[in-house]
């Protein structure tokens, strides 16, 4: 049709085919249908589906596992010449992967479908293992030739379909009812129907012998099969009966609107009827009344009938009838566009799916855990399923994506579902941390009882000769780092954060001084003991006290930037342990601390360079071997921390430190003082000065 010249004079009994287009779609996605197959006949309006719909299908993410366009046939040849291509297109159809299947074409579609399905052993074409939900076009309508009306239905068992809808119109029945082709033998298409219908033929006069069966004209209609004859109206009948009366109402409004004499001839009106049939049109545009069903009829301002459409569920029966049932609608909207209802309970599917909602999918569904990954040359409805990355979940099935989980949250073992994280911290109650804490508090025994020794036993020889001040600083120094160690345990908290990085650092600062001070005086006074030597100034007390006040105030200064520009505080680690959420000290600034360490190891490197140099010293006079030992201890604990405390996680970086500060505190304590107590406590024979002289000798 010219849209542009004849469209004006167009008014359409069917509502809008967009208005269906859009309804199929919405249905396909209501039951999530995206694996589907179309079957089309070759008319213009089904090329104009092919060609201009189904590409807005792909849009909103339909696939078409085939495409088939049916023979193009008469119905006179439909039969003979359409078996051969029609097992090739009903193998495809068949044999697919797609559950659905939607039908679009004229009135007598199915019949193809009927054909095929006597003609044809569907059986091995796989029918009864691939079923199918049929979705046919509201042009398409149930129809039979006379004889197949014992053909077979059973295929559209649990099939869909738009109709137009309709109602049931009062007093039709009884109309059909007194149908009687012998009392209205003008009526020749009557006639015919009845014939072909009951199988019979109405006597002439001259055939009577040959008719085998003579119709009598009694036959009653609703003795027909509903295969042949359905005695409800339907949605075409309902059309052609609202056009009919559109048009009526359309003239009356006319004849009605002339302002002409009250009484017309009805030959009269006809003539000027006639002679402007144009002029109806502007009436029936504007034409709205009620019908005897009581339903309002009336077309848009594009001569459309305005109205939506039922969706049907065919519902088919051992006994070749068949029902129809309305399971949902369409209706049209201008500010919301198409609205689909569907009463999914409702709906019969085909038996082969034991009333569960069909699956039509191009693969079956990646499950929770899983998501899609696209196949190669596949439409994009094909896809392969892989298992999601660590860290992330998909809790819904066919997941484009995986997704992580809140950050106090973690991915479960099957990664469909996120767990809440353990809050965790290196624990007083735990087993390590009872150990390292049984630890620091048995080097702080051992270092008190060291000081206790020395302290009683400060008058003799051998605690003298050690530079007894240096000794008590460096043990209570030592004592002080095992009881630092202590901060590190339990819940992180401001005071700690702030004061355990620093105080550790200060604590050892002074101890690792002391040794320091201990090995360059052990050095300087065996120099001084050689004839006209002015090293003798350097052994004394001051000496030792500026080496220890000049390091321990460089530390401070250290340690006074740090907190001044960036401060240690509590912080929760997230992400070094997948299943925890680390209560820690975040150090503020990891330079500053570093410094902190690197100060320390740069006194200790010191301490054990000058303690190996002097090594070889007379046992009277130094302690350096034993200095020599500790440091070498010192220096390879931390020089191992590094490493392993930035290759740990969570609360085991804590028990690394922890660990590190006890085993070179306690290498310390050990090397430096357990040859001195050894022989104050069990040679005590050796600690005098005659001893020490004589050796020194």
């Amino acid at each position: 049709m010219n849209e542009q010249t004849q469209a004006v004079f167009s008014h359409q009994m069917f509502p809008n085919r967009a208005h269906q287009y859009n309804g199929i779609l919405q249905l396909l996605l209501h039951f999530n249908w995206i694996w589907i197959g179309v079957v089309y006949q070759n008319e213009d309006i089904t090329e104009e589906f092919i060609e201009k719909v189904l590409p807005s299908f792909s849009q909103k993410g339909i696939c078409f596992n085939f495409i088939e366009r049916l023979p193009k046939q008469t119905f006179s040849d439909y039969i003979p010449e359409s078996i051969e291509e029609g097992t090739k297109k009903m193998k495809v159809v068949m044999e697919s992967s797609a559950k659905v299947v939607v039908i679009h074409g004229e009135i007598h579609a199915l019949m193809f479908f009927r054909v095929m399905k006597a003609y044809v052993d569907w059986d091995n074409i796989a029918m009864k293992t691939k079923a199918k939900v049929w979705i046919m076009a509201a042009q398409i309508e149930f129809i039979s030739l006379p004889f197949q009306r014992n053909w077979d239905i059973g295929f559209l068992h649990g099939a869909l379909s738009f109709a137009l809808h309709s109602k049931e119109l009062h007093g039709f029945h009884e109309f059909l009812r007194m149908r009687n082709p012998l009392s209205e033998k003008k009526d020749g298409f009557l006639s015919e129907v009845w014939q072909h219908a009951f199988t019979c033929l109405f006597s002439d006069g001259e055939t009577d012998d040959r008719v085998e069966k003579q119709c009598t004209g009694e036959e009653k209609l609703e003795s027909l099969p509903m295969t042949l004859f359905g005695m409800s109206m339907t949605g075409h009948s309902y059309s052609i009966y609202n056009a009919i009366y559109a048009i009526a109402h359309a003239f009356h409004a006319m004849q009605s609107s002339r302002k002409k004499r009250n009484a017309l001839v009805e030959a009269k009106s006809w003539d000027l009827i006639n002679q402007h049939p144009w002029k109806l049109h502007h009436y029936l545009r504007s034409t709205s009344f009620n019908n005897s069903a009581e339903e309002e009829i009336s077309f848009d301002q594009n001569g459309e009938l305005v109205g939506g459409f039922n969706i049907l569920n065919w519902i088919m029966f051992p006994n070749q009838s068949f029902l129809r049932v309305s399971i949902g609608k369409t209706n049209t909207q201008e500010s919301s566009g198409e609205i689909l209802t569907i009463q999914e309970d409702a709906i019969v599917w085909p038996g082969i799916f034991n009333q569960t909602r069909p699956l039509s999918l191009c693969n079956p569904r990646c499950r929770l855990g899983y998501t899609k990954s696209k196949k190669e040359g596949e439409q994009f409805c094909c896809y392969n399923c892989i298992p999601c990355s660590d860290g992330k979940i998909s809790d819904k099935e066919d997941i484009d994506d995986c997704f992580e989980c809140p950050k106090e949250q973690y991915p479960n073992r099957f990664k469909d579902g996120c767990l809440p994280k353990q809050i965790t911290f290196l624990f007083y109650t735990e087993p390590l941390g009872i150990i390292l804490a049984m630890f620091a508090l048995c080097f702080s025994f051992f270092t008190a009882l060291v000081l206790g020794i020395f302290m009683k036993h400060k008058g003799t020889p051998i605690v003298k000769a050690n530079n007894q001040s240096l000794s008590y600083i460096l043990l209570i120094s030592l004592l002080f780092s095992f009881l630092c160690s202590l901060m590190f345990l339990g819940k992180p908290e401001q005071w700690k954060c702030l004061l355990r990085q620093t105080s550790f650092g200060m604590i050892f600062t002074i101890a690792v001084s002391c040794i320091l001070a201990k090995t360059i005086i052990v050095l300087f006074a065996f120099m001084a003991t050689k004839p006209g030597s002015r090293m003798r100034k350097w052994v004394g007390k001051r000496f030792s006290s500026s080496i220890i006040f000049s390091c321990s105030f460089i530390q401070a200064l250290i340690c006074i930037v740090w907190l001044a520009t960036s401060p240690p505080f509590p912080d929760v680690d997230l992400h070094s342990v997948t299943e925890e959420m680390i209560l820690q000290c975040n150090e503020g600034s990891p330079g500053m601390f570093y410094c902190t360490l690197g100060f320390m190891g740069f006194l200790a490197t010191v301490s054990f360079v000058v303690a190996f140099l002097a090594r070889k010293l007379p046992d009277s006079f130094n302690e350096a071997k034993f200095i020599t030992f500790s440091m070498l201890v010192f220096c390879t604990v931390w020089l191992t921390f590094l490493p392993t405390y930035l290759s740990s996680k969570g609360k085991y970086m804590v028990a690394v430190e922890i660990f590190s500060i006890l085993a070179s505190s306690a290498g310390c304590l050990g090397f430096i003082f357990s040859p001195k107590c050894y022989i104050i406590l069990l040679r005590p024979e050796l600690n005098s000065k005659r001893h020490l002289v004589k050796i020194n000798k």
